[in-house]
């Protein structure tokens, strides 16, 4: 019965585990998708506070999709913004920039 109920508990927390959001997932979307118009991630994500980026990226992030798609310097990024894919990947992406926002006092090491 104990191996049971710890092999169940196993499963229950790895499986939970995985759909958590990740630092090193957020920081893999931000090097594929805003490197290129933003550069190194310590510019970005330490330009705000964690309580702003929290904000802009409430309800899967659609805070940070309405500030791009309002911008017309940003046209390159409609499509992205505007996709279950960055909808999917927000919650990563908001991990990454509160974990490395101005008020962390942490930097990241974007390649």
């Amino acid at each position: 019965m104990k191996k049971l109920l710890m092999y169940v508990l196993a499963i229950t927390v790895l499986g939970l585990g995985s759909a958590e959001a990740a630092v090193y997932k957020g920081q893999k979307v931000y090097i594929k998708k805003c490197r290129k118009c933003h550069g190194g991630g310590l510019e970005v994500a330490a330009s705000k506070k964690k309580k702003t980026w929290k904000k802009l990226m409430k309800k899967k992030g659609e805070g940070l999709a309405k500030l791009h798609l309002e911008n017309p310097k940003a046209k390159k990024s409609y499509k992205y913004f505007g996709s279950k894919k960055y909808r999917k990947r927000a919650k990563h992406l908001k991990d990454f920039l509160v974990e490395y926002a101005k008020d962390s006092g942490n930097v990241p090491a974007c390649n």
